[in-house]
């Protein structure tokens, strides 16, 4: 990730603008909604992790909203699976690159020369932190047209429905050992702002297997796809392993 441009807030506004669609009311809030703990030095409460939780619902809910309108006879477990599969880091990461937001994050170098893997939280965040100030720009139904542009092709995508690692192990160890599966975080690496765990998974009397991630449940995904490959349970697909 390179030096992120430094631009006014105005002129910020006015970039977001063109690839959003939606004129910004205020500025100031949407440079805040881009800057990074790493790049407020002494400055507190002017980072986007306020905007994040809130952007975190609100795309939550238009999501939510949208499975249930499009997958009228789907049941409960494959709405969750979809929309988990939509509203995880990695489709966050994504669709803050169609929009070139990384290259309009204020961080700090820390931040920025992370490796690749390590920057797809940071993409993501900064997405719900745009959602957050577009729905108090315009409200639900324009935070709900910007969502729908993006993630509405993703939907029906194959692939979409495929069901969680954790949930597949789960079920998968039952029929297989009558166990059930045994989660233990064995590090923790980096950073506040940037950590790192290290989880492994046991089933009975298998061997164990191991995934990291930026999150305790990230990691468990992670070590449960690792045992499910190995196992052949699962054809890896891409973004599988980490």
């Amino acid at each position: 990730m390179t030096a992120p441009k430094r631009l006014t807030a105005d002129a910020l506004a006015a970039v977001l603008e063109s690839r959003t669609g939606h004129a910004f009311s205020d500025p100031q809030r949407l440079q805040r909604a881009l800057t990074h703990a790493s790049a407020r030095g002494s400055q507190a409460g002017v980072d986007y992790e306020r905007f994040e939780f809130l952007g975190d619902r609100v795309l939550g809910l238009v999501i939510a909203d949208m499975l249930l309108a499009d997958f009228p006879n789907a049941p409960e477990g494959e709405l969750s699976v979809r929309l988990n599969a939509l509203v995880n880091a990695e489709t966050l990461a994504q669709i803050a690159d169609e929009i070139g937001l990384a290259e309009l994050i204020r961080a700090g170098s820390e931040v920025r020369n992370l490796a690749e893997r390590k920057r797809v939280n940071l993409r993501a965040d900064a997405l719900e932190s745009l959602i957050a100030v577009i729905y108090l720009d315009g409200g639900i139904d324009v935070a709900r047209r910007f969502i729908h542009t993006y993630w509405k092709p993703r939907a029906g995508a194959v692939g979409a429905a495929r069901r969680d690692p954790k949930t597949e192990l789960q079920e998968w160890a039952h029929q297989a050992t009558g166990a059930t599966p045994d989660y233990s975080i064995e590090g923790r690496e980096g950073p506040d702002h940037d950590p790192v765990f290290t989880v492994r998974v046991k089933v009975g009397e298998r061997a164990p297997a191991t995934g990291s991630g930026r999150s305790k449940r990230e990691a468990e995904q992670a070590a449960a796809t690792a045992l499910l490959v190995r196992e052949g349970v699962w054809v890896p697909e891409e973004g599988d392993m980490p």
